[in-house]
């Protein structure tokens, strides 16, 4: 529960909400409910605000945030505001999902990715409700790409003014980053495929260019070496990752985000690539996530292995999450999974803190009497 301390950034503690896709932004605009869902989590030292679209080529998922549009700009900046009057730091988790889209999103376009590399994986569920199989991506021309980074510089510029202090690139869990950097889904032949240089190349444009924006400092990545999500996971993850995250030290990020924990599915290729592993290359700050619970985040900090830890899951249904650990207190029952994507407060702002918890039971004894 140590605070932590870089540039402009003040944590209180080491506990980091992580970006969690909850699916209120109704037509990709945040709102109230989630400004109120955001405040209600902030004791965390870090927020890291769910995936965010960086542009309309970029949405994937129903009523999930954007950050191209002034309106979309304007519903952020309340949820900042509101955040920040608890003391606490929030970034922008910046998010295109590349082939893990549909036509249905993309006014009948296809979704694009770094190669024509269709996704064998689960279904996707369009914006009717409907699950879909997914569609062979339209590979991006390399004349394409400056426009992306472009679009993620863009959304730099949003998320600023908004008042996001920081933002994170999402390059995990199989969105578009990922599939540049990795070979099962990278078949490219021109100066973004082929060698670990070329295919790191992408996001390595995209870090600077939102390094126009932001200081270094202020920006975190995220990747999932170990990760199946979104049918992903290449045979040369192990040698991928390690280049990347040393290419990575080169920057004075905010932090590098790992998923090193197996809870969000392992595509079982090798031995898994631990937070250890990545220090060794990685000579700044590291986030470890999924599956942790207190005692050993507590131990991967103590061991040097990790400066923070993002939880998610266990932030959804406990909005005083830091509380808890800190007390040893019982986390809520998880609540149905069925209420985790659907619009409303259900499922999502209804959870009560420990003393509320505490006081409901107490009247349901009285009641009993």
């Amino acid at each position: 529960m140590q605070p932590l301390h870089w540039e402009n950034l003040e944590l209180n503690n080491r506990v980091v909400m992580a970006p969690m896709t909850r699916g209120r932004a109704i037509h990709n605009i945040p709102n109230a409910l989630m400004a109120e869902y955001y405040t209600q989590r902030s004791s965390a030292g870090l927020i890291i605000s769910e995936g965010t679209f960086i542009s309309k080529e970029a949405i994937g998922w129903h009523n999930a945030p954007g950050i191209w549009s002034e309106e979309q700009q304007n519903g952020w900046e309340k949820v900042t505001e509101r955040v920040h009057s608890r003391g606490t730091p929030i970034i922008c988790q910046l998010w295109h999902t590349g082939r893990a889209s549909h036509s249905d999103f993309l006014n009948g376009k296809l979704p694009v990715s770094a190669s024509a590399v269709r996704h064998e994986g689960d279904k996707v569920t369009v914006p009717s409700g409907e699950e879909k199989e997914h569609e062979t991506p339209r590979a991006l021309d390399s004349n394409e790409l400056p426009r992306v980074v472009s679009d993620y510089r863009d959304a730099a510029i949003r998320a600023k003014a908004a008042g996001f202090d920081g933002v994170e690139i999402h390059a995990a869990n199989g969105y578009l980053l990922d599939q540049f950097l990795q070979s099962k889904t990278n078949h490219r032949s021109d100066a973004y495929g082929g060698s670990l240089e070329n295919r790191y190349r992408l996001l390595r444009e995209v870090i600077e260019a939102c390094a126009g924006v932001y200081p270094l400092a202020q920006i975190g990545v995220r990747i999932s070496p170990n990760g199946s999500f979104n049918d992903m996971g290449s045979e040369d993850f192990r040698e991928t990752f390690l280049f990347v995250a040393e290419q990575l030290s080169s920057f004075d990020l905010a932090y590098l985000h790992v998923l090193d924990g197996l809870a969000f599915g392992f595509h079982e290729l090798g031995d898994p690539i631990t937070l250890s592993e990545i220090r060794e290359v990685y000579s700044g700050r590291l986030m470890g996530n999924c599956g942790y619970d207190s005692d050993e985040a507590d131990q991967r900090i103590s061991d040097d292995d990790a400066d923070l830890i993002s939880f998610g899951r266990p932030f959804i249904s406990n909005p005083d999450l830091v509380e808890r650990f800190a007390n040893g207190w019982e986390f809520n029952p998880q609540g149905s999974q069925e209420t985790w994507y659907t619009p409303g407060a259900e499922g999502y702002t209804d959870f009560p803190v420990f003393k509320d918890a505490d006081s409901s039971e107490m009247e349901l004894e009285e009641s009993a009497r």
